[in-house]
């Protein structure tokens, strides 16, 4: 059994803004942007990874069945 869905589920509003006033605290106004910035195009990498990764299984069982179709 994971921790961590049970650690989110009890988290509210409250906790929440007390963990982003910390940040906030620890990394500064300046750095914040920064963050949010990598945040953002690590995401977007992460997305066309994933896209590509999706489009080569296609790929492959496309391939796979054409190749089992001229076999049979």
């Amino acid at each position: 059994m994971t921790l961590l869905p049970l650690l989110f589920q009890k988290l509210g509003w409250p906790e929440i803004l007390l963990i982003a006033g910390v940040i906030l605290l620890i990394l500064g106004p300046t750095q914040i942007p920064k963050l949010v910035k990598t945040f953002k195009s690590t995401r977007k990498e992460i997305k066309e990874a994933m896209k590509e990764d999706e489009e080569e299984k296609k790929a492959t069982v496309k391939k796979e069945e054409t190749g089992a179709a001229e076999e049979a």
